[in-house]
Formats: C-alpha cells, sequence, structure tokens
C-alpha cells in the first residue's frame, strides 16, 4: 500500500500542508508538482490554476468540509475552501460546481484567509 501524498501550498503570508488520497486527480496533479500559480479567491475559498486537466470524478462533491483539498475540473484549479462562498447556503463551503474531492488540508484551513487574490502560490510535494 502507498504511502498518503503530501503536499506544501506555499504562499507570501504563510504555508500549510495538506494529506491526499490516491486518486486518479491527485496522481495527474503529482505529476505536475512542484508548480507555482497566482492564488484568486472566491468568498472564502483559495484557488488557482494548475494546468493539469482530468475529467470530473464519479464522488465529485459541490458541498465540502472547510479544509477539503478540492479540483475544480470546470478551471483546471486546485479548489480550497475553508468558510462560505458567495452561493453557500449558511455556513457552509459550496464550490461553484462539483469538484474532484482530493483529500484534506492539515491543521487549521482559517490560514488560507491570509492568501490575497494575486499572490503567488506553490504547491509541492513533500517527502515523507
Amino acid at each position: 500500500m502507498q504511502p498518503p501524498l503530501r503536499i506544501r501550498i506555499s504562499w507570501p503570508a504563510g504555508h500549510l500542508t495538506a494529506t491526499l488520497d490516491d486518486t486518479p486527480t491527485t496522481q495527474a496533479l503529482a505529476q505536475e508538482l512542484p508548480l507555482v500559480s497566482t492564488a484568486r479567491t472566491w468568498g472564502e475559498e483559495v484557488y488557482f490554476d494548475t494546468g493539469v486537466s482530468v475529467s470530473r470524478e464519479t464522488d465529485a462533491r459541490q458541498v465540502v468540509e472547510p479544509g477539503t483539498v478540492t479540483f475544480w475540473t470546470d478551471g483546471d484549479a486546485l479548489a480550497l475552501p475553508y468558510g462560505p462562498t458567495p452561493i453557500s447556503q449558511g455556513e457552509e463551503c459550496r464550490l461553484a460546481s462539483p469538484c474532484n474531492v482530493l483529500g484534506r488540508i492539515d491543521g487549521d484551513p482559517g490560514l488560507l484567509a491570509t492568501v490575497r487574490g494575486g499572490d503567488p502560490v506553490r504547491v509541492e510535494l513533500v517527502d515523507a
């Protein structure tokens, strides 16, 4: 059994790590790491282009828990919700459309509140 894949996401004001499940999308993303992109925000969600293009998986979800690492197939982007978005009902994390679920942020997803639109973001594998 393969150990879980861990990634580090860094931006000027901080960084966090995430543990990803072994999914087709995770495998495609891992092939492209490290990558550097530009952060965009949408309510309490950070997302950024990855240059990876994959299909929507059968278990894709639109409403997820804060800190879920998701892949927005419509935008080829990693989407990291930590609170409500403009289309949320109440406090839920509602994504723009169903996204592939990759894993979870380790620790407090609220750190993502320090990401500003336009920030450079780096995603890299964490050595086990």
